[in-house]
């Protein structure tokens, strides 16, 4: 899986906009092409919070463009994207566990077993963290089956 870094490339960087990109439905949740809702996905690992990466550090990545705050997070995220992207595509993590997708939303995150999840909205977030093992089971057996549907 190529990952192309535009961080110091302006024709590239230019080129990388929301309006250009154009996320695989199937795959990742992008709305507007950028995944994570232009937020840093490094960062929740490395900060512990949601931070919105910047235009001058971005990559295309499954047919998304992601947004890092630093060349630091965005060398991480190349280094093993697998590592640092949300589980289920960015998709709402309780929505899926019910069968359903929904776009997570960057703001509402949980990391469990070095896995970030988003989730949808306050709601779905504290269901998410009273049953999250069950819900991560059961997300995992819809996963990508629901995206056929």
């Amino acid at each position: 899986m190529a990952v192309l870094a535009v961080g110091s490339v302006v024709a590239l960087a230019a080129a990388l906009t929301p309006e250009t990109a154009r996320a695989d439905p199937a795959l990742v949740s992008a709305p507007r092409g950028v995944a994570a809702g232009g937020h840093d996905v490094v960062a929740f690992f490395q900060d512990g919070t949601a931070v919105l990466g910047q235009q001058t550090h971005a990559i295309l990545w499954h047919g998304a463009v992601w947004r890092f705050a630093s060349s630091q997070n965005q060398e991480r995220f190349e280094l093993n994207p697998r590592a640092y992207a949300p589980r289920f595509g960015g998709y709402c993590a309780y929505a899926l566990s019910k069968g359903y997708l929904a776009p997570g939303n960057p703001t509402l995150w949980v990391i469990a077993d070095d896995r970030l999840y988003l989730l949808n909205n306050p709601s779905a977030l504290a269901a998410w963290q009273a049953e999250r093992q069950a819900l991560i089971a059961a997300a995992e057996g819809r996963w990508p089956k629901i995206l056929r549907k």
